[in-house]
């Protein structure tokens, strides 16, 4: 098991009880840090951006990794969804990263896509 996955799994038995409110809550938590960088855009976002789009990247890569888990409960229809999305913010992360310019419009699809899947567990918890 890989650590970064140890630590999501011991932190999200302390701070909340219900899995899918943590990671409800981690993903809001990302989306809201990738819209303040969005809505004060400046030439000096850059370093703000960078630990910002490391935090999703982190979140989504323990996602992915948990839902390749053969004894994950899901079922693999949607364990697949999970990992497209995945490569998807994973592919849009590094576009943003290789842009000499960042372009601050290139968030919304990261912004969206945490805060939808966040409303889903939310609801469903």
């Amino acid at each position: 098991m890989s650590r970064p996955h140890e630590a999501y799994a011991n932190a999200s038995r302390m701070t909340i009880s219900d899995p899918r409110e943590f990671e409800a809550s981690i993903l809001t938590r990302a989306a809201g840090q990738l819209q303040r960088i969005r809505d004060n855009w400046t030439a000096e976002s850059n370093a703000t951006l960078r630990d910002a789009l490391l935090y999703n990247r982190r979140i989504w890569t323990v996602f992915a990794a948990s839902a390749a888990e053969l004894e994950h409960p899901l079922p693999r229809e949607i364990k697949q969804n999970i990992a497209n999305l995945a490569i998807f913010i994973f592919k849009r992360t590094a576009e943003i990263e290789a842009n000499r310019e960042p372009q601050p419009q290139l968030l919304d699809t990261l912004i969206m896509i945490n805060r939808e899947i966040a409303a889903g567990l939310y609801q469903k918890g």
